[in-house]
């Protein structure tokens, strides 16, 4: 079945905040991450009525099927906003049927009117999603991400 004909994608408001932090801990869980999701819904609220925050929920039938979410930060070497992507999640009774697709598409609808370039990170393992985005277009460099957190920072400071 093809999705495109049935979706609709439209930008999440506060009151989505509920349904956003589901799927962000379906996407964690999806990843064996599900511990690192602490969000709160009322958090969720907050940054749903920030402008910067882009959330789009896919929905067939009227049901949330998977979302992007992203966030307009500037890029310190060129002095222009990017679009920093966050996640794409897509529902598992719904893959491969285009919605991952229809997302991405209309997310850059919301660059383009400013040329925004939108950038991302995946893990090395994840092949599936190389494949995607490459057939999209995208260009794939390898790059470690680094994660510095409180704790080892903390010790770090100490010692």
């Amino acid at each position: 079945m093809n999705a495109a004909t049935s979706l609709s994608v439209r930008r999440a408001s506060r009151q989505d905040a509920e349904l956003v932090r589901t799927m962000v801990r379906e996407l964690a869980d999806h990843q064996d991450q599900g511990e690192h999701v602490t969000i709160t819904v009322e958090r969720w609220r907050e940054l749903l009525g920030d402008d910067a925050v882009i959330v789009l929920v896919a929905e067939q039938k009227g049901q949330a099927v998977g979302y992007v979410s992203a966030f307009r930060r500037p890029h310190l070497w060129s002095g222009e906003d990017i679009l920093a992507l966050d996640d794409l999640y897509v529902r598992s009774d719904f893959r491969d049927a285009g919605v991952g697709r229809e997302l991405m598409l209309e997310l850059a609808r919301h660059a383009q009117p400013e040329r925004l370039t939108i950038s991302w990170g995946m893990q090395p393992e994840n092949v599936h999603g190389q494949r995607f985005y490459a057939r999209l277009g995208a260009a794939l460099r390898p790059k470690v991400v680094a994660a510095w957190n409180a704790t080892a920072y903390t010790q770090a400071l100490r010692d």
